[in-house]
């Protein structure tokens, strides 16, 4: 175990000193040993409480968006799990987890929003709040993902969307599907499964067609999305005798 001093001066007080101190041991010890990814405890809950932090704050979409995935080698790979599953299962493993002591103290906000809001919000309107507020996390996150990917001509780089975490690529893919025209009631989880093919699975396939007469299609790289055959709407990615060969059977 590593200890290092934290000033508790400085923007943002003390949490935010911790904070920028835990991370800056976590990369030095990452780098020392040679790790290629650092995994991080995060789950569903702590992406809620983050939420609700920055809606309090009146913070930006960014700051909305919570805690992403993946961000360079450090990996939340608890973030879909509520933390009563990650204590049974430590309870299963024999595994005893260490709680940090300032969770519990009132004189921090995110205690305060673990112990107090969060539960007066379930109690005033119904079990899902959490969840609710991590899925809003999702959208805004996979929004900029969205904007961040896509170039003047309105295709996303099918490379760098393909090593996105599936849940916020298929977000991603929803967002630019919609934006494109199809009817956000009318896809459905099989639209976008194939327009997830032509980014993970691509092997020459030349489009899918979605609901409202879009066609999305993969071609030099991009996953691209144009006008297309309204009576073809919904059928799966595949070749097609309607596009000349070569026209966009090739990456």
């Amino acid at each position: 175990m590593r200890s290092v001093a934290v000033s508790s001066s400085g923007p943002g007080g003390p949490e935010a000193a911790a904070r920028a101190a835990r991370y800056a041991a976590l990369d030095g010890t990452a780098t020392a040993a040679g790790a290629v990814a650092i995994l991080l405890g995060h789950t569903l809950d702590d992406q809620a409480e983050t939420v609700l932090l920055g809606l309090a704050r009146g913070s930006g979409a960014r700051s909305l968006a919570g805690m992403a995935a993946r961000h360079g080698r450090y990996l939340r790979p608890l973030l879909t799990l509520r933390r009563a599953q990650t204590r049974a299962a430590c309870a299963a493993l024999r595994l005893e987890p260490w709680e940090d002591p300032h969770n519990c103290d009132p004189a921090y906000a995110r205690a305060r929003v673990r112990h107090q809001v969060m539960p007066a919000l379930s109690g005033a309107l119904g079990p899902g709040i959490a969840e609710a507020l991590a899925r809003t996390a999702g959208q805004l996150l996979a929004q900029q993902e969205c904007e961040r990917l896509q170039g003047c001509d309105g295709g996303l780089e099918a490379d760098r969307l393909a090593v996105l975490p599936a849940a916020i690529r298929t977000r991603v893919l929803r967002a630019a599907a919609t934006a494109a025209g199809c009817p956000a009631g009318a896809l459905t989880a099989g639209h976008v499964a194939g327009l997830d093919q032509l980014v993970t699975g691509w092997h020459g396939q030349r489009w899918t067609d979605l609901p409202g007469g879009v066609r999305g299609l993969r071609r030099c790289g991009k996953l691209l999305f144009t006008a297309g055959s309204r009576t073809g709407a919904g059928r799966p990615a595949g070749p097609s005798a309607a596009e000349p060969e070569g026209a966009g059977g090739r990456d």
